[in-house]
């Protein structure tokens, strides 16, 4: 299993670069992985959606699909593409540290 060292520390990822063990990442790590997606700033509503993306993988073993996302998470699905532009759920899941949702290419 590759891993990747993130704010200093060690953690086992896939080979796309998504955590395997959700609970190695910390906040810290999610700002590093934001500025490695080219996000220079995490606002209130990015530290929204990462939240409910690591709360939903944690009731329901996988993220939110961007429809899901969009009509739960209180940002709206053009929000979502404003703040995670290369793709919102894809890019969330990965600076939340939690495993690429299911349906994502």
């Amino acid at each position: 299993m590759p891993t990747a060292t993130i704010s200093g520390v060690a953690v086992d990822v896939n080979d796309e670069g998504f955590f395997e063990q959700p609970d190695q990442w910390t906040e810290d790590m999610a700002r590093e992985l934001a500025a490695q997606e080219g996000i220079a700033e995490l606002t209130d509503k990015h530290w929204q959606v990462i939240r409910f993306m690591r709360q939903e993988f944690a009731e329901k073993g996988t993220g939110p699909t961007v429809r899901v996302l969009g009509k739960t998470s209180g940002v709206t699905v053009k929000e979502l593409y404003e703040l995670f532009p290369k793709g919102p759920a894809k890019m969330a899941a990965k600076i939340a540290g939690i495993p690429k949702p299911r349906g994502c290419i």
